[in-house]
């Protein structure tokens, strides 16, 4: 007896749907989750992954329009445009306080924030948000984001060399 591939149960017939892309045999009690797929038992297997001439137009608008958008969406990710906050933030957080000579108290003040988000943020408890990223790094003249690391650029450059193992990129604690 067939299995539903959502939910596994056995039933006698399923119903091809697609969702999220993904087409997929279903009960009846799982087609709500997706749109139900058109098929003609002729050319199944042809028309599986490209959108065909048998395809209802508006499956081909929506096919077309969501997969213009999800190549781009796939070319490009949101996580590569964003600065990550460095390792050491805590450290260089603590030691340009200590050198412009403020306590946390006072940085805080000057920042409008909480001494205890100061205090929590040089134990690197918490990670700065955006806000109080750019008020620490403008206020002490430092830089939390990583992009500006040594160890980046050199992955990248030596993974077209071949000249790295994974025995050299980890680091043991």
């Amino acid at each position: 007896m067939p299995q539903c591939e959502m939910c596994g149960k056995e039933v006698g017939s399923l119903t091809t749907v697609r969702i999220e892309g993904a087409q997929i045999d279903v009960c009846n009690d799982c087609t709500d989750f997706g749109t139900e797929v058109q098929t003609t038992s002729s050319s199944s297997t042809s028309t599986k992954y490209s959108t065909g001439s048998s395809d209802s137009s508006s499956s081909k608008t929506s096919g077309s329009s969501s997969s213009g958008s999800s190549s781009r969406s796939r070319r490009t990710d949101m996580f590569d445009e964003m600065d990550e906050v460095a390792q050491d933030y805590d450290d260089r957080i603590r030691s340009a306080r200590e050198s412009a000579g403020l306590s946390q108290e006072e940085l805080a003040d000057q920042l409008n924030e909480k001494a205890s988000l100061i205090s929590k943020l040089e134990h690197g408890d918490v990670l700065p948000s955006d806000d109080v990223q750019e008020k620490l790094e403008r206020k002490l003249d430092i830089t939390l984001s990583a992009s500006g690391d040594s160890e980046e650029n050199e992955w990248e450059g030596g993974g077209s060399t071949g000249n790295y193992t994974l025995g050299d990129v980890v680091k043991r604690k």
